[in-house]
Parts: structure tokens; sequence; C-alpha cells
């Protein structure tokens, strides 16, 4: 079965073969943006961002994965592992915890651009919180649930871990090593956003600089923001922009492997892998609306991928 997506006007309803359907505000606002950004291609826009491939090819959890202290994503030969980092505690160190959700996965997004735009480790974020959550797309809302806390909490969980990837097979065996950051520095106050310090600035690992330099993945900034509200939305459209970039045959993804690269945590029984299918699906018609040229289909089996336009007209770096 074809996954088709709606696209039109920012009218409410639409018609598929004379039946009526009501489209929620989040689908007609991701419709309409989506249209200005076929409308002209991200380089002209000034949106061309990147993200590591690494962190493409395998994932980071996309809800909180409780009281763990290392985490591990699987995609055929290649192996991703997230080590928590530490704080200390009254008696022995306590884990930080592990970065996961949509917050994480845009800060990578940023961290990515300004490494391959600008080449260089230390990055700004910015002289004050309002300022970097206006460059990631977030609001400045606070309490537990707003994005101020969020962000904070995020940061220090993702720019705390250690990342390493693994690649087997019968004759291969490559192991990767990198923190993300050697040097961290936030000053933000979370209640005075709009609060003006010193410059909050982080100094990347030279590990995961070239790293993220020499193997990064072309994507369009508006399709993430459009797309923030899903870590596995945003996981989709950068495994599929990745893909399409290459795919010469039709070739199908199978929903075990798909279900290992992106939704490990669902458990391995007939009704987590159903919920599993049935979320990806969800995510992936609204990944379509964004990429509208990308030729997708499910199947029995997995995903059938056909060769299409890539979703950014750039050459990839490697």
């Amino acid at each position: 079965m074809s996954l088709k997506v709606i696209r039109g006007s920012s009218a409410r309803e639409t018609r598929q073969g004379g039946t009526g359907i009501l489209i929620p505000p989040s689908i007609e606002k991701i419709i309409s943006d989506s249209i200005a950004i076929e409308a002209e291609d991200a380089k002209e826009a000034g949106k061309l961002g990147f993200m590591a491939r690494a962190l493409i090819q395998a994932t980071m959890p996309h809800s909180d994965p409780g009281d763990i202290s290392s985490w591990q994503r699987v995609n055929g030969n290649f192996a991703l592992f997230i080590q928590s980092g530490l704080r200390q505690g009254d008696k022995a160190p306590i884990p930080i915890g592990l970065p996961y959700g949509c917050i994480p996965r845009l800060l990578l997004a940023w961290i990515s651009s300004e490494v391959v735009k600008k080449k260089e480790r230390t990055l700004i974020l910015g002289q004050t919180l309002s300022e970097f959550l206006s460059k990631l797309g977030l609001s400045r809302q606070g309490g537990k649930r707003g994005d101020v806390t969020r962000l904070k909490e995020q940061q220090i969980r993702l720019f705390s871990s250690s990342i390493s990837y693994l690649y087997t097979s019968e004759s291969t065996f490559q192991r990767e090593f990198f923190n993300i950051a050697d040097s961290i520095k936030l000053w933000w106050e979370p209640k005075k956003p709009e609060e003006i310090k010193w410059k909050s600035e982080i100094i990347l690992s030279q590990r995961f600089f070239e790293e993220t330099l020499n193997n990064s993945v072309p994507i369009d900034i508006r399709a993430i923001k459009l797309l923030k509200n899903s870590a596995l939305a945003l996981d989709i459209y950068c495994w599929l922009t990745y893909r399409m970039s290459y795919l010469k045959k039709p070739t199908t993804a199978p929903w075990e492997a798909l279900r290992m690269q992106f939704g490990s945590d669902y458990a391995d029984t007939k009704q987590g892998r159903y919920k599993f299918k049935m979320k990806f699906m969800t995510q992936l018609k609204k990944v379509l609306l964004v990429y509208n040229d990308a030729r997708v289909a499910t199947t029995e089996t997995g995903i059938l991928l056909k060769p299409s336009k890539t979703h950014v007209k750039v050459n990839y770096n490697n």
C-alpha cells in the first residue's frame, strides 16, 4: 500500500475520492510550510543544515530510558553506544542520565551544521538563552515541561555523554570512541532567558569534530523545525534523506531491521512489533508531507524505497 498524503491549500478540509477529511492544525501547518520548502531550495533559502551520519545510521532514545547508564541501537553490522556522564553523589558518582527525545536531535543538527559551515571546534551558543532557543526553533516557555527546562537538562545529558560505534563483519572489526565535548560552559539563567551574561560555549572533542566534519549528511533545517515535535519523525526524515541520496534501485527495509534501528525500546513481541509498525507509519506520513518527492510504499515485509529526487540539492561530502 503506497503512503500517499494529501497536499493542498491551507483549507482545513480537502477531498479524496469524494470523502471529506478534516486535517488537524498541526498537519495543516506542515502542509502549508512544506509548500514553501518546495518553492525554494534549502541552500538558496539559507536553511542548509547537516547531521552527523553515525547518528542517522543508529539513533538515540526517543523517550526517557529510565535509570540506566548506557544505550545501544543496532543497524545491521553497525551499532551505536551512548554512555551517560557522571555527577557527584553522596558516596559515589551518579549517572546524569542519557539524552533522549527531540531536543538532543535539534542540538546535534545545529552542532553538525555549525561544524560543516565554520570548520571550528569552539561553538558559541549565544549570549542569551532566548537567542539559542530561537536558533533551535524552541519556545521560551518555562516550567517543568517547558522548552527552557528541557533544553537545560538535555544539553547537560548530551554534552556529558560518551559515544562509540562498532562495525563488524566476517572480515572487519572497527570501533570508534569519542566524547562530544572537551569543555562545556553554560552561563544562562533559565528563569531569566533574556539576561545577558558571558557567552555560553562548547569545545567539541577533536574526534567528534572530525567525525562530524567528514561524515555529515545535508538536511533542510526548515524540515527539521517542522518535524521537531516527534523524535521518530526527525530520525525518519534524516534517514530517508540519506538513503535517497545514494539509492540506485528499489530496496525494501525490513520491519524488524527498522525496529532495531528506530524502535528497539519496543518489546520484541507480536504486540510490541505491531505498535512500532503503527507508530513508524504515522510519523512516516508526516515526513512525506515535507519530503513529498520520496517514493515510498509499505509492504507486508517492510518499507519499499524507490530511487527518488534528493531532498537537499547539494553534493555530499563523502
